[in-house]
Order: C-alpha cells, then sequence, then structure tokens
C-alpha cells in the first residue's frame, strides 16, 4: 500500500524548507496554481489563511451582489417552525432534495393573515442573506400565502408594496368613526344575502339610523370600476344634500361589505382603483370584505376593518341595549348627584336660616337683654365682693381705730400743750403781763408805734395787762412820750 499524496490545499510539512524548494516542488501560493509554479509577490511566500469571518462576508457579499436574490418567491413545505419571545417566527423551506432557512420578524408575522404551520406548503416573499455569526444564509420572509395561488399572490403582493410606498395604507390618516350615525351609506350587492344580514343587524342594533345602499358589482369583469363608481355615488348625494341644507341626510360612514370566497371572488377588492376609491371618500370606510381569514387591499386601505360584513354593521352602529344601559347607570349617577346637590343645599339654607334668625330683631333685643342680664349680675357680683371686702376693711380698721384715735389725740394734745405754752410765753397778753402797753388810734385802731403818729389832741386806747382805757394825747412828742408811758 502507497503512501498518499496529500492534497493540493493542504498545509506545508513542519520541516519544510521554502528557499530550498525545487520549482517543480513549490508549494502553491496566492495567485499561482499547484502546476503553475509562478512564485509569490514579493515579501509573501506560502499559501493564503483565510479567517473564517473573512470566508462569510465573502459568501455575503456574493449572496448581496446577486440582484436575483434580493426579491425573491420560494415555494416549499414549511418543516420545523418556532416562534422566539420577542415574537419572530423560525422555519424552514424544503422540498424533495433541499431545505431553507426562514426568518420572520414579528411585524410582518402579526400583518400576515397566515401563520407557517409544519407540512403548509406556501410560497414565500423576501430576500436572501447570510447571518453572519452563525455563518448560514437564509431567506428573510415578509409574506407568505399559501401555495396554489401563482400570479394572482404576486400581483397582490406586488401592488400591496406599491400602494403602501405611496402611504395609502398608514394608519396615521385613518379616520374615526361617528358614534351614533344617523345616515349609513352601504356599498354592495342588493340581491346578496350581505345586505340583508347588514340591515338586521342595524334594525336590531340601532333602530334609529337611516341606511342609503349604492348598489354595486362584487364580482367578475368590471366589479372594480363598479364598487368605485359606488363609493363616488354616496359622495356625490352627500354633497347635493349639504349644499340643499339638508346634510342630515347625507351619510356620515360607509360600508364596503361581500361575502367570503376564494382569492379570485374577492380580486375586485385587490385593484388599484378600488383602493384610491376608498382612501379618497369623503367619510370614513369599513370594510367588511370575506371571512375573517380573507385579506383584501380593501382592508388595509379602509379606515376599519371588519372580520365579516355583518362585523361591519355592528362596529358602525352601538347597541341599544347597551345605549339603555348606559343611559340607566347615568340616570342613576345623576339622581344621586342631584340628591347629593340638594342634601348639600338643604344644609346650607339651614345655615343661612339661623344666621338669618340672629339678624332678627326680636333675636336682637333677646341677645342684648340676655347680654345686659348677663352683665348685671356680673356687676353685682363684682360690686357684693369689693363691699365684702371694704366691710372687711372697715371691720379690721375698726377694731383698731380707738386705739389709734387715742394715741393720736394724747400725741397731738401734747403737742398743743407745747404750743401754747409757747404762744403763752410769745403773746402780746404775756407782754402785758410785764408791764407793756398797747397804743391805737381811736380813730381807726392803727397801733401807734411812733410819737409823731398821734398829734396832740389825737384819741387814743390804750390796753395793758388786765384792760383798756382812753386818752388823748397832748404836748410834743416829749409830752405824749411821757403821757403814755404811765401806768
Amino acid at each position: 500500500m502507497t503512501e498518499r499524496e496529500p492534497p493540493d490545499w493542504a498545509l506545508p510539512a513542519w520541516d519544510a524548507d521554502f528557499g530550498s524548494t525545487p520549482a517543480g516542488d513549490r508549494v502553491p501560493e496566492r495567485g499561482s496554481t499547484p502546476s503553475s509554479g509562478v512564485p509569490a509577490p514579493p515579501g509573501t511566500f506560502g499559501i493564503r489563511i483565510l479567517a473564517v469571518s473573512d470566508v462569510t462576508r465573502a459568501v455575503r457579499d456574493a449572496i448581496r451582489d446577486d440582484e436575483r436574490l434580493r426579491d425573491v418567491w420560494v415555494e416549499g413545505e414549511v418543516g420545523r417552525v418556532t416562534i422566539s419571545s420577542a415574537g419572530h417566527g423560525y422555519f424552514n423551506l424544503k422540498d424533495d432534495r433541499s431545505q431553507l432557512s426562514c426568518i420572520w420578524f414579528r411585524d410582518d408575522r402579526m400583518s400576515s393573515a397566515f401563520e407557517a404551520r409544519v407540512g403548509l406548503r406556501v410560497v414565500a416573499h423576501g430576500r436572501l442573506d447570510v447571518f453572519e455569526p452563525g455563518g448560514v444564509y437564509q431567506l428573510y420572509v415578509s409574506a407568505i400565502q399559501p401555495a396554489g395561488f401563482g400570479d394572482l399572490a404576486i400581483r397582490f403582493e406586488a401592488l400591496k408594496a406599491k400602494l403602501s410606498a405611496e402611504g395609502l395604507f398608514d394608519a396615521a390618516r385613518k379616520r374615526s368613526l361617528p358614534p351614533r350615525p344617523s345616515v349609513i351609506g352601504v356599498v354592495t350587492s342588493p340581491s346578496g344575502a350581505v345586505w340583508h344580514d347588514i340591515r338586521r343587524v342595524l334594525e336590531r342594533r340601532w333602530p334609529l339610523t337611516r341606511v342609503l345602499v349604492s348598489p354595486c358589482l362584487v364580482q367578475g369583469d368590471g366589479a372594480s370600476a363598479s364598487i368605485a363608481r359606488a363609493l363616488g355615488r354616496l359622495d356625490r348625494w352627500a354633497d347635493r344634500m349639504t349644499a340643499a341644507g339638508h346634510p342630515e341626510d347625507a351619510p356620515v360612514v360607509t360600508i364596503l361589505a361581500r361575502g367570503g370566497g376564494s382569492l379570485e371572488d374577492l380580486w375586485a377588492f385587490n385593484e388599484e382603483v378600488v383602493v384610491r376609491a376608498i382612501v379618497g371618500h369623503g367619510r370614513p370606510v369599513v370594510s367588511g370584505v370575506g371571512h375573517e381569514t380573507d385579506v383584501t387591499l380593501a382592508d388595509f386601505a379602509a379606515d376599519l376593518r371588519a372580520p365579516t360584513p355583518s362585523a361591519a354593521a355592528e362596529l358602525v352602529v352601538p347597541d341599544r341595549v347597551d345605549v339603555a344601559e348606559g343611559l340607566a347607570r347615568l340616570g342613576v349617577r345623576g339622581r344621586d348627584a342631584v340628591e347629593r346637590r340638594l342634601a348639600a343645599t338643604e344644609i346650607r339654607l339651614g345655615h343661612e336660616r339661623r344666621a338669618l334668625g340672629q339678624l332678627h330683631p326680636a333675636a336682637q333685643l333677646a341677645a342684648a337683654l340676655e347680654r345686659s342680664g348677663r352683665l348685671l349680675d356680673r356687676a353685682t357680683t363684682a360690686i357684693g365682693a369689693r363691699l365684702d371686702r371694704a366691710a372687711a376693711r372697715v371691720s379690721r380698721v375698726g377694731g383698731i381705730a380707738p386705739m389709734l384715735v387715742s394715741a393720736r389725740l394724747d400725741a397731738e394734745g401734747g403737742r398743743l400743750g407745747a404750743a401754747a405754752a409757747a404762744l403763752g410765753a410769745l403773746g402780746p397778753q404775756a407782754t402785758l403781763d410785764r408791764g407793756y402797753a398797747i397804743v391805737r388810734l381811736a380813730a381807726d385802731g392803727t397801733i401807734v408805734r411812733d410819737p409823731a403818729e398821734a398829734p396832740p389832741g389825737s384819741g387814743l386806747r390804750i390796753r395793758v395787762a388786765r384792760g383798756e382805757f382812753d386818752a388823748t394825747a397832748s404836748g410834743g412828742p416829749d409830752a405824749a412820750t411821757r403821757d403814755s408811758s404811765r401806768p
């Protein structure tokens, strides 16, 4: 058994001598083949070793550069479906010979009417790319349809992408529904069961509303144009009623309805003319086309999508039973509020009544009399207390007054005696008792202190110690002096 030669891509031996390797035995270098013998560029030697990420990026770039792989439709059987906690879907598409890994992001998955289930044969739309961390290429799915629809499914997705790019499906342009519409427009076939179902629902839930039907074809050739004309007919009727001064007769919301069917049966509601007619309609549009699993472009363009025509009728009007119950609850709340208000008003009236009663003249007089009586009682009590205190003081003073008076009288008597003694010693009588006399003019009682004051012949009164007598001045001053000094 001969030794097996190493392949062309094998690494050189550990003891290989790159400098002495003959030209015929040279290890393949970058940019050369094993048999070419072309030397490597200057400064390099041996083979080129790529990192895993380099190879992955090379594969990724090759896939991204291929325009055929940027927008592909792939048909296959679904296998091994996994939904992550973030809502992303992971599954395989397989056929008899191969399988393709697929990832379906949450937003695209939630907006789809179909789910990927194991064993279901579907047509998936998306792009191919490489997930570098895992080193795998996979289909990034944007939408799926059950297999078998063929060109219609492709046309559906293409038209959906086009109109969506124009903003016709944006949520920002959606209009809210009126709460209790008085007139409702219905665009449908008047000969089908859908129209009768809508009428029954409206009569049962809200019989106060009026229904204006705008007939149209809902299937077959010319159906899409008929639907667009029916929508425009309602707009013209509303404009006419408004111009005539009867805006209450104009519809305020429109129901677009049709029963269920296949994709081909519902295709009229996927036409561009219908989508643009819905977007340009002058009032909110509720789409009730097909069953819950049926999805049309009219559903995306409408302001609100209903799963069925009957559900559309239920969405545009309230339930009279709910309204009646709400009115009953409002009545109870209103009655409770009125009772609380009346009770609060009664309390305030009582306060005002008492305040007015206190301001009445009779009440004022009674209050004044009561205040005067209280003041009199207080005054009587205060005076009685004052008199009691005064009586107590008088009683205390009365007990010590005799002693005080006696002591005071003794003291004053002593002082009086002393004063009397001093007065006696210093008084005129004491002088008279010593032999002196007091001479007065008889005419006016003036005391004579100088003989010149009593000329001769002047009448005199002379007071001595034990009485008075009269005298007459005579002679000169010397004689008068002599006469006055006689005893």
